[in-house]
């Protein structure tokens, strides 16, 4: 009764909220429960459901495709893992999301293999996604989406290591043409062939991440090769020296006759460094890109070019010389003391109504923590001093901690919430405080505290009391 107990005639707005939170249902996946596997789940699931997934099953083999709308499936009592184990769901990946708005937490992706050799853990297809606090390896493709322009992708703190085919085309992910792609507190690395980040978005926010190529034989680590509107702010973005391709970031190398409208490239506050001993280019712009792409605040340290755009404006970075970062062969790119780069950096100010100023910095493995002016701006992805230095490492599974300071995966989080849209690039960190802001203008899921429903009660009370004076007034007027 609880799905369909709502009487559909004549229906307030919030009466028809009500009705329609009432709708939704928990399914409980795992031992001991009705439903053994994820994708028997999805089988049962309506519109709006939430699917949670225990970590103690195994799911070995669990393929399906996804479409109902609104869906949340999350990992609970820790990661839950799908290994496709080689099979594959319409010849396309582990899960095809057909449904809109789909939200995925707290999984673990791997083992996605199909024979176009072109298989994702997702395989995005539907309007709108939220990936957050997962781990994809050892695919062909981690994500992978279609070609849909009302679409927004938001992807944070997860982890991809590994996917790939090794033929070029199969990457660690890849967004298709879609309205906006937000990826940020994430960690990609050691992609094989492929790329650690591709997007043909009309908007992209790259922001507070680590893309790290290491040991892997990684192409571009950040390929934007249909232009758009971009934001490359506050990330490490390492070249490793068996990485396959000598550029770091590339935008537009695909031209602008299938481009998107919009040209305009910020790469503020990022650390750059090319471990490829035979040097390369730092930010490689398509000869076609008719507007000046700025770079600001940036460390370029390393062997290359800092850029091929005779016209690109080029503030405050440093390069050609020592930056001197903590522990480069750790991949501590945090300042040490008497670097260069303190207080050399200068006010990035706004483009287009958005910020450019940094308010994050990426912490290892798959966070961020909130990035505290001290005098001067520094340049590079990390402010000296003020207590605010994260602690760095090598490749690791995603940690999870949580701190007074520290923005961490939601991945255990079992609370829901809606975001809003902003204009700000730094964006807000999911935080316990429902309808958190997100600020890189995604309509997605933010994470809340431990009890998802602290939103929802808070617009039940007023909700309620208009129901009971709408009720007092049908009677009064004899209805």
């Amino acid at each position: 009764m609880a799905r369909y107990g709502c009487w559909l005639g004549r229906l307030t707005l919030v009466q028809a909220l009500i009705c329609s939170h009432a709708a939704a249902d928990t399914l409980a996946v795992g031992p001991g429960q009705a439903l053994a596997t994820p994708c028997a789940a999805v089988a049962a699931a309506h519109d709006n459901d939430v699917i949670e997934i225990d970590a103690a099953g195994d799911y070995s083999g669990d393929v399906c495709s996804i479409g109902e709308n609104g869906l949340t499936l999350r990992g609970v009592n820790g990661r839950a893992k799908i290994d496709a184990q080689g099979k594959n769901a319409g010849g396309k990946g582990t899960w095809v999301v057909t449904g809109d708005d789909t939200t995925v937490e707290n999984l673990e992706f791997s083992g996605a293999t199909v024979p176009d050799q072109n298989g994702a853990g997702i395989r995005q297809e539907g309007n709108n996604l939220t990936v957050r606090g997962c781990y994809f390896h050892d695919n062909e493709n981690g994500i992978l989406s279609g070609a849909n322009a009302q679409s927004q992708i938001l992807i944070e703190y997860s982890e991809f290591a590994r996917n790939g085919f090794g033929d070029g085309y199969s990457h660690n992910m890849y967004i298709g043409n879609v309205a906006r792609f937000t990826l940020r507190y994430s960690y990609s690395h050691d992609s094989k062939v492929g790329h650690l980040v591709k997007s043909r978005a009309a908007e992209n926010f790259i922001t507070y991440n680590r893309l790290s190529s290491e040991q892997g034989s990684t192409s571009y680590e950040l390929d934007l090769p249909n232009l758009g509107r971009s934001f490359v702010i506050g990330n490490l973005i390492e070249q490793g020296e068996n990485a396959e391709n000598p550029s770091l970031l590339s935008y537009g190398l695909e031209g602008t006759v299938a481009g998107n409208p919009k040209h305009e490239l910020y790469v503020v506050n990022n650390t750059f460094v090319n471990d490829r001993p035979n040097g390369g280019t730092f930010v490689n712009i398509g000869s076609a890109v008719d507007v000046p792409a700025l770079l600001q605040n940036n460390i370029f340290a390393g062997p290359g070019t800092v850029t091929n755009q005779a016209s690109a404006v080029s503030t405050s970075n440093f390069s050609g010389g020592d930056p001197r970062l903590v522990d480069r062969g750790a991949f501590d790119y945090t300042l040490e003391a008497g670097s260069p780069c303190i207080d050399q950096g200068s006010p990035p100010g706004m483009a287009e109504g958005v910020s450019l100023l940094p308010e994050w910095q990426y912490l290892h493995p798959a966070g961020a923590r909130g990035r505290v002016g001290v005098g001067t701006i520094d340049v590079g992805a990390y402010e000296f001093g003020a207590g605010n230095q994260p602690t760095s490492g090598g490749s690791s599974g995603i940690s999870g901690a949580a701190g007074a300071e520290v923005a961490t995966s939601g991945a255990a989080s079992t609370a829901g919430g809606t975001a809003t849209n902003g204009g700000g690039v730094g964006g807000s960190a999911p935080s316990a405080t429902p309808n958190a802001k997100d600020d890189s203008g995604c309509s997605c899921h933010v994470s809340g505290g431990k009890s998802g429903n602290a939103w929802w009660l808070a617009l039940l009370v007023p909700a309620l009391a208009m129901l009971r004076r709408s009720a007092i007034s049908e009677r009064s007027e004899g209805n």
